[in-house]
């Protein structure tokens, strides 16, 4: 007979009916080496084969292999286990404390905190909590952080510390703020945002597990659901005349408060913040610029009439609430934002993030104006120690006098603008762009939002730290900046901001939720 290697949960979890010409032996109750007394372990049937040589547990019961006769075979081991479960009963006890982990509310929009608890555990048990997710590309993200449980046998990080992991200290959302790829370099970016939520699985494992692979079984897992729209949002393709993008409309008759979406120099058409901005009660027009559709493939000039012909069309639709509209824009696309603040009288609420204040590498062209672009000084690009691009030194010194001309012409809007910054920000330096851009501006019509440590990408806080990846047209992954948990608070602030700057110059929007 084919002799069993493991413990329950290992090999075979469905015991076969034992042949009935083996003789009867009866398991010793007594703890082999390395084993614990009954019920000192939280789980009732776990296999322990890795840690606890020599024996098993049955029902919390520790059992000795050694101390077994005949218990080499499946039959054997299934008659101990038998023996041992009906010693259990008789006395009345189970001997099996649950473990649980959950997530409260098990489905909700990507932006909203969770709670995530742990229950039955042993006073004092140290454990390992891991969240993990596969994008839609088939790239693994993960966080894990380490506990103890209190007395009452509970984990709860949204009041106990992790003691380390991906993070230390008191984060309520660190399993989700703080998840990295398992690829270097790779951003985590929704691409299915309409379709699809993110799952992000999560699990708890005995002791302090640094990696874990398909041997490791956890004591509980549960999978939330992170959506980036709210039920009955809408996703509309736009291909009308030259404007191409997505527009996400909430749920309901509306009006709503119109914003165009921007991204930066990476091209394509990006409807992450699209969706959540929806989920929030904006009407939101995701634009593409070059790199998507039969756009241009590079980004040779700014045509403002792009954008001008773009705010005509969000403005018409009959759900869309005018007479203005607000926009918002990181990186290349705060520097097109601000220009459209500064142009375009439909333009009365603009945020940017991280852009800059002068047009860079492109010429922008609207009607009879040009504006002349200060050149990109690649030669001076940095190699990091891990080979990748700091572009920080690229962009010239704007002040500068010989790139006046290339000044966008901030003293010239009319709505209002937020200005939020990354003090950590690798790419370029986005505080002196904003501060130059608010000097050509009257006080009451700018505000800025500065973040120490926090780098380029400041997006949504469902978004963890992205501080260097690879980016379309460079040959080497690029470097953004910023240092996990500052760069985590800023997001979570600004993202508040951003919503309630919005509602203030926009109109009140509608409450979405899940």
């Amino acid at each position: 007979m084919r002799p069993y290697k493991g413990a329950w949960g290992r090999q075979s979890p469905l015991l076969p009916p034992a042949p009935s010409s083996e003789p009867h032996h009866q398991p010793s109750l007594r703890p082999g080496p390395g084993e614990r007394e009954l019920g000192a372990h939280p789980r009732g049937f776990r296999a322990l084969g890795s840690c606890f040589p020599g024996g098993v547990y049955v029902g919390g019961l520790g059992v000795s292999s050694q101390g077994w006769a005949g218990t080499s075979t499946l039959s054997g081991f299934r008659r101990a286990a038998t023996a041992c479960l009906s010693a259990l009963l008789r006395r009345g006890e189970t001997g099996c404390t649950m473990v649980e982990v959950t997530v409260t509310p098990q489905s909700s929009l990507a932006d909203r905190p969770v709670q995530v608890q742990v229950q039955g555990l042993s006073p004092s048990q140290l454990v390992t909590l891991r969240a993990s997710l596969m994008d839609e590309q088939g790239e693994c993200f993960q966080a894990r952080a380490f506990f103890r449980a209190d007395e009452a046998g509970k984990v709860d990080p949204g009041c106990h510390a992790a003691l380390g992991g991906s993070y230390a200290g008191v984060w309520p959302m660190g399993l989700f703020w703080f998840l990295q790829p398992d690829t270097l370099f790779r951003r985590l970016v929704k691409r299915d945002v309409a379709g699809s939520p993110f799952l992000v699985r999560l699990e708890v494992f005995n002791g302090l597990c640094l990696v874990t692979g398909p041997q490791d079984q956890p004591l509980a897992s549960c999978v939330a659901e992170r959506w980036y729209v709210c039920p009955g949002t809408q996703r509309v393709p736009i291909r009308e005349g030259r404007v191409r993008g997505a527009l996400y409309l909430p749920p309901g008759p509306g009006p709503f408060p119109g914003v165009i979406d921007l991204f930066g120099g990476a091209g394509g058409l990006i409807e992450f913040r699209a969706g959540l901005l929806a989920s929030q009660g904006f009407a939101v027009l995701a634009l593409a610029f070059f790199a998507y559709d039969d756009l241009p493939r590079t980004l040779t000039q700014l045509d403002l009439e792009y954008f001008e012909e773009a705010a005509e069309l969000l403005l018409r639709h009959p759900k869309v609430r005018g007479p203005g509209l607000g926009v918002i824009g990181v990186s290349k696309g705060a520097e097109v934002a601000l220009a459209m603040a500064s142009f375009l009288p439909q333009v009365v609420a603009t945020v940017w993030i991280n852009g800059t204040a002068f047009l860079h590498g492109n010429t922008l062209v609207y009607k009879d104006v040009r504006i002349p672009p200060i050149p990109y000084y690649t030669e001076r690009v940095i190699f990091t120690e891990v080979g990748a691009l700091d572009n920080s030194a690229v962009f010239a010194d704007p002040r500068d006098p010989a790139y006046s001309a290339s000044a966008i012409p901030a003293e010239k809007v009319r709505g209002k603008v937020l200005f939020v910054v990354g003090e950590a920000d690798r790419s370029f330096n986005s505080k002196l762009f904003a501060e130059l851009a608010m000097a050509r501006m009257p006080q009451e019509r700018c505000r800025l939002l500065s973040y120490p440590g926090a780098g380029h990408l400041i997006e949504p806080p469902c978004s963890p730290l992205c501080s260097i990846s690879s980016m379309r047209g460079t040959p080497c992954p690029v470097v953004w900046g910023g240092e996990a948990q500052a760069h985590a608070k800023a997001q979570e602030h600004s993202w508040q901001e951003i919503i309630q700057f919005l509602e203030l110059h926009l109109g009140p929007a509608a409450t979405m939720k899940l």
